[in-house]
Formats: C-alpha cells, sequence, structure tokens
C-alpha cells in the first residue's frame, strides 16, 4: 500500500491571511481529482481546546460528532470538502502538554528528563500522522496555526522539520502562505516581507516547497521570477491568492494557478482525472445570480466580530445559493432591543433568527424579539439560547407566568422552563464538560420539523448546560406549544415550534455545524423559503394598499 502524503501548510509576515481557506481549497481540487484528504490544524495557544474561550477572542467554537469543541476552521474544512471532521483534526499546544505530563505522571518515560525535544515534539508528531495511519487518507493536510517566528509555534516548525526527514523525499511538502504587499505611495508590489519570512522558515530548517502569495493586486512575471529567486523556489510553485468576492471563488483560482498539479508533482502522485467541480461551480453560479433578496436579522451578543457566528453566516451562504436568494443577513444586538424600539429594529426583515450564547446580557432583547416574530408572523430560527429564549416567552406571554426563566440568568425564578442538565450540577470545571457532539432526535409526524426533514430520525449536534425543563412539559404543550423533536434515550425536548405560523422553530442543536455547500442544512434552506415567501407577501400588501 502506497505511504500517505503529508502537505503542510505555514503563514508568514502576518495572521489572517487565510491559511485555512488555502488548505480547504487545495483539499478540495485534490478531492475533486479523486484523492481522499482530510486536513487538520495545530494550533499554537495553551488552552486545551477552544471551548472556554470568548468568541470575541476567537471566533466562533466549532463542533464535530464525536464532541470536540474545535477551532472554527474545522468549518471551512467541512463546510468545503463536506466530510466530517473529529477529535484528532485539531490539537493545541495544551492538549500535547497536557498527554505528555500525564504520561510523565504514569511513569511512561520512564524516569528520563522530559523535554520540547524530543518528548513534546515526539507528541506532536505522533499526533501529525495519526489521521494518516488510519489508512483512510491519500494525503493528509496539516494547517499550522500563528506566523513562522512566533515563539509558541516554534515545537511545531521543529516537529515539521524532524517529520519531513522521518518520511523521506517526495511524502512530505511544505506550503508558505505570506503577504505581498502593495505600496500605493511607491505604486508597486513588495516582495522583502515574503523574502523574510521564508527566511525566517529556513533558519529553522525548512525549505518551502510552494509559495502562495495573498496579493491584492496580479503578481507581474518579474514579481515571480523575483520571488522565485530569491526563496528558493521553482517558478511555477511561486502561486498568486488575490483577493476574491467570496471563499468559494478560491478553489478555482488555486486551480487557475495550478495549486493542485504543482502539490501533485511534488509529491510524486499521478493527477488521475481532471477535478470534477460541476457541483461546486453550480453552486457558485447561484450564489452569483440570485432571483431573489431577503433580509435576514440575526439577533445576538457577539455581533461586533462576525467570526463568532460563521458557520451561521456561511449556512445562510449555502441556504441562499440553493433557493437561488441573496441573503442580506445584518447583525442586531440583542442588548439594543427594547418594546420601545423592537418595531424600528425588526420592522424590515424577513426572517429573524435568534443566536446561540451564554449568559445573561441581553436576554431581555432576544426574548422581546421572540415575542415581536411569534406576534407578527415574521418567519422565526432559534438555536440552542434562541430555542430556550422562544420557551421563555412562550412560558410568560400565553401562559401568563411572568417570572419563568431559565436558571442560568435567573436561579430563584419559580418557573425554571430552562434548567441546568442534572450531569451538570456537580462539575465545576468548564472545559470539554457540556452535551457535546452528535446526539439522536425522534421527530413527531404532522410537525414543520417532520416537513423539513422528511424523516422521523435525524442526527445534530450539541454545544449546551441548560435544557428544556421536563417538569413544565405537559402544561406547555397543553397551551399549544409544539414539541417536535426529542431525544429517546434521555427525553431532552430538541425542538419547539407553534402551529398557524409563517415559520416559527427553535432548535436545542447547532444545525449550522452541519451545513455544507454540497448539503445545506434543511432547516436553514426551509427557513429561506419562508423568508422569500413572507417578502413576496409583504410586497403583495404594500402594492393593494
Amino acid at each position: 500500500m502506497n505511504p500517505t502524503k503529508y502537505i503542510f501548510v505555514t503563514g508568514g509576515v502576518t495572521s489572517s491571511l487565510g491559511k485555512g481557506i488555502i488548505a480547504a481549497s487545495l483539499a478540495k481540487l485534490l478531492q475533486a481529482r479523486g484523492y481522499r484528504v482530510t486536513i487538520q490544524k495545530f494550533d499554537p495557544y495553551i488552552n486545551v481546546d477552544p471551548g472556554t474561550l470568548n468568541p470575541y477572542e476567537h471566533g466562533e467554537c466549532f463542533v464535530t460528532d464525536d464532541g470536540a469543541e474545535t477551532d472554527l476552521d474545522l468549518g471551512h474544512y467541512e463546510r468545503f470538502l463536506n466530510v466530517p471532521t473529529s477529535q484528532a483534526n485539531n490539537v493545541t499546544t495544551g492538549r500535547v502538554y497536557l498527554s505528555v505530563i500525564e504520561k510523565e505522571r504514569r511513569g511512561e518515560f520512564l524516569g528520563k528528563t522530559v523535554q520540547v525535544v524530543p518528548h513534546i515534539t515526539n507528541e506532536i508528531k505522533d499526533r501529525m500522522q495519526l489521521l494518516g495511519k488510519s489508512g483512510n487518507y491519500d494525503i493528509v493536510i496539516t494547517e499550522i496555526g500563528g506566523t513562522v517566528g512566533d515563539i509558541e509555534s516554534l515545537p511545531y516548525i521543529e516537529s515539521v522539520r524532524q517529520l519531513l526527514w522521518d518520511l523521506g523525499d517526495n511524502n512530505g511538502i511544505v506550503i508558505h502562505l505570506t503577504l505581498v504587499p502593495y505600496l500605493s505611495a511607491a505604486g508597486e508590489l513588495k516582495t522583502k516581507p515574503t523574502q523574510h519570512s521564508v527566511k525566517t522558515l529556513m533558519e529553522s530548517g525548512i525549505k518551502a516547497d510552494i509559495l502562495v502569495c495573498r496579493t491584492e493586486h496580479e503578481l507581474t512575471d518579474d514579481i515571480r521570477h523575483k520571488l522565485a529567486l530569491f526563496c528558493n523556489v521553482k517558478k511555477e510553485a511561486v502561486i498568486q491568492s488575490i483577493d476574491a468576492s467570496t471563499i468559494y471563488d478560491v478553489p478555482n483560482l488555486m486551480l487557475e494557478e495550478k495549486l493542485d498539479l504543482v502539490a501533485l508533482q511534488k509529491l510524486n502522485l499521478p493527477e488521475k482525472s481532471n477535478p470534477d467541480l460541476v457541483q461546486w461551480n453550480e453552486f457558485l453560479r447561484k450564489h452569483k445570480n440570485p432571483k431573489n433578496t431577503v433580509r435576514i436579522a440575526l439577533v445576538g451578543k457577539y455581533v461586533e466580530l462576525q467570526d463568532s457566528y460563521k458557520s451561521i453566516l456561511e449556512a445562510f451562504i449555502h441556504a441562499g445559493a440553493n433557493n437561488e436568494t441573496k441573503v442580506v443577513v445584518e447583525s442586531v444586538h440583542s442588548e439594543h432591543i427594547d418594546p420601545n424600539n423592537i418595531a424600528e429594529k425588526l420592522g424590515a426583515f424577513d426572517g429573524i433568527l435568534v443566536a446561540p450564547g451564554f449568559g445573561e446580557r441581553g436576554i431581555e432583547g432576544k426574548i422581546a424579539t421572540v415575542q415581536y416574530a411569534r406576534e407578527n408572523g415574521v418567519p422565526f430560527f432559534g438555536i440552542c439560547l434562541g430555542m430556550q429564549m422562544a420557551v421563555i416567552e412562550y412560558a410568560r406571554n400565553v401562559l401568563g407566568w411572568k417570572d419563568a426563566n431559565s436558571t442560568e440568568m435567573n436561579p430563584n425564578t419559580t418557573h425554571p422552563v430552562i434548567n441546568l442538565m442534572e450531569s451538570q450540577k456537580q462539575i465545576s470545571d468548564k472545559g470539554g464538560t457540556m452535551r457535546l457532539g452528535a446526539w439522536d432526535c425522534t421527530l413527531q409526524e404532522n410537525t414543520l420539523a417532520y416537513q423539513i426533514y422528511g424523516t422521523k430520525e435525524i442526527s445534530e449536534r450539541h454545544r449546551h448546560r441548560y435544557e428544556f425543563n421536563e417538569a413544565f412539559r405537559a402544561a406547555l404543550q397543553q397551551a399549544g406549544l409544539v414539541l417536535s423533536g426529542t431525544n429517546q434515550a434521555t427525553n431532552l425536548v430538541e425542538i419547539v415550534e407553534i402551529k398557524n405560523h409563517p415559520f416559527f422553530i427553535g432548535v436545542q442543536f447547532h444545525p449550522e455545524y452541519k451545513s455544507t455547500v454540497a448539503n445545506p442544512h434543511p432547516i436553514f434552506n426551509a427557513f429561506i423559503q419562508a423568508a422569500v415567501r413572507y417578502h413576496h407577501a409583504a410586497k403583495e400588501l404594500s402594492k393593494s394598499n
């Protein structure tokens, strides 16, 4: 059997150049040629995982089927490849050191002094090869977080150097992503930052095989020649990555630059067939040529940072393209909503999504939003905390329990319709202790949820501590709240909806995590369809008036 080949993606000059998108785009092209590909991310921070990080600090925390709380780049990997990731696809320095220290405590190092080299680097190398040794992949792409020269990245760079030596010729390559800035005062692109970045990489013992150059302007032939000469790479291995209107354009741009062909040549792999991007390009065609436009209010608490709701925004792009509809998502801070301004804030939208989150800040604004959507017939979609707010709003305004709340916000409420999971009550640690990963859900027939999914059994990913309180199930059902989805093993209510409404659904899980280009999530898809219907109905009404 042929050994698994490895591609390492490093970054230089500055952060946020898009290593994850380049890695995902290359993986997409290789997959489209018939190769089995996966991508993993190694993050240099000391947190064991991103689960305890503030969304303002690190963007959203992406959750896999097996319950890993991971970097948001894994979302890009899944959206591009339509292949689930796992715990093994995201490793942090914290997880590496924790593993090594636990081994030391068990005496596995036989009394030796535990050091960064070889013990930490060996642990990193083992984890870099874990997916490759499974036999499930021809090529493993590994993205190294941070930028070359960062102190915290040094053990990873050294591990890559050692692993390339271990693997031998043609079994591993390095793609280095850098910035080629344009100085408007001089009127030219500058290659010096890239040269310095490559030099720093070489000082660590690694030679870049391919340069991917982020740029706002086309690289001239002279610039490519200069970069090749001074960075010690072949001219065809200088790849331009120009700014694109959407991240989903990048695979086609990399195809034009022949990034996949250069990588295959350096790995001594056959080209196989031309990449099959028919479905991908059909998605792009629909995305860029919409027949309708709808405005969606995303009501949340972390709206200042777009990455806080990255998967939700991408799921709207997938569902929008599927419905040939431009989805204009506008963030509305829930802290700024109150009963006096809500019509002004939300009156112009065709649909309202109440987003996930933690803590009491902005909660009353979310509850007022749900009430507005319910009473005014505006398509409503609540995710996780958004679903919980829908339950609280119904309890307060339909059943008349004015102090109904979640014990997360008010531990002393007499109607705790949302309560801390029983299994959580003795837990003090925050990291990795929520209900995480894929859980099954059984849908009731003749409900909106069943109509959306078209099946009785579904599986969705979770990330929460507080849940629907079973003690109030009967009263809420009698008052007309439809509990359309339940986990049979735990009796956990997963989906709530109401009848005689254009579209009203709240889900305890996170459907956005499973939406991909190839498979837009069915709830997002149905929500956009409802928003289009609402938009056209409102238009007709205004004409008749």
